[in-house]
């Protein structure tokens, strides 16, 4: 039999010291071109809410969102790490693999699920929850 930590602990360690956080979490993808980028994720339903870039020549940072799901695309080398593992979930994962003409793993871990890599090497994992 394992220990377990009085109530009042555990319940501290889950919502650390600010309470419960029911705040966003927004991935942040290294990407080359901007542009391009933002048209390939247009093609997963986000659309492009703002961009900015600190003068003409610097790196563009973008912020695409689908819904209450929001991802930031950067252009900023550091920023974030090449070929980085981001799952989505979505109501219709036929529609997606129809879009991107790849097949549907039935047996996937998140779900129904395809594999998608954007053009700048980052990794999708989209997927239809199992009812």
């Amino acid at each position: 039999m394992s220990a377990q930590p009085p109530p009042s602990v555990y319940a501290a360690s889950r919502t650390g010291n600010l309470g419960p956080v029911d705040e966003e979490v927004v991935p942040v993808l290294y990407v080359e071109e901007a542009a391009r980028a933002v048209a390939w994720y247009e093609r997963l339903g986000f659309q492009q809410e703002w961009e900015h870039q600190f003068e003409p020549g610097l790196p563009w940072f973008v912020s695409v969102a689908r819904g209450h799901v929001r991802l930031y695309l950067s252009e900023h080398k550091g920023d974030a790490r090449p070929n980085t593992l981001i799952h989505l979930y979505v109501t219709d994962i036929d529609r997606v693999s129809e879009e991107f003409a790849v097949p549907v793993d039935e047996e996937g871990l998140a779900g129904r699920e395809c594999a998608l890599e954007d053009p700048d090497g980052n990794r999708l994992r989209v997927a239809t929850r199992r009812t």
